[in-house]
């Protein structure tokens, strides 16, 4: 169990390289070049469009993630309560809808066949770390119950 302290740990360095890795590679036309997409790229565009939409993009992608890794950290290290592990558990699966999102997103662009739209490295980055974050939440849980 000690090594997943140290996994949850080293999520809260993975996860704000996640934010500024590019998640997609995106352009109107084939023939020219395409755009790197990152999490604080794309919540940069929707805070100058749609001020709601960016504040629940902030909350499933920044906000739910750490939040969750912290609290997972303050009971791994014994400074808060196991009785928040639900909470944590939700906070995860708000941080999952995002993931869900961009998939969504990019199966509907590409669908379309207006533009041209690549995943990149920081789509496997961030998925990655939602993914370790939710089995870090698994284990503590099965950990409470035994």
């Amino acid at each position: 169990m000690a090594a997943l302290k140290w996994i949850n740990l080293t999520l809260l360095v993975l996860y704000p390289l996640a934010w500024a890795a590019p998640l997609m590679r995106a352009g109107l036309l084939p023939l020219f070049g395409l755009n790197e997409i990152s999490v604080l790229t794309g919540l940069q565009a929707l805070w100058g469009t749609d001020i709601v939409l960016a504040l629940i993009v902030t909350v499933f992608a920044l906000f739910a993630p750490y939040v969750k890794t912290i609290g997972l950290a303050l009971i791994q290290f014994g400074y808060l309560s196991r009785r928040v592990l639900p909470t944590l558990t939700f906070l995860g699966k708000l941080a999952m809808a995002d993931v869900f999102l961009i998939a969504i997103y990019v199966t509907i662009v590409k669908g379309i066949g207006i533009g041209r739209i690549e995943t990149a490295w920081g789509l496997y980055l961030f998925t990655g770390c939602i993914l370790v974050s939710l089995g870090i939440g698994i284990a503590e849980t099965r950990r409470t119950q035994d």
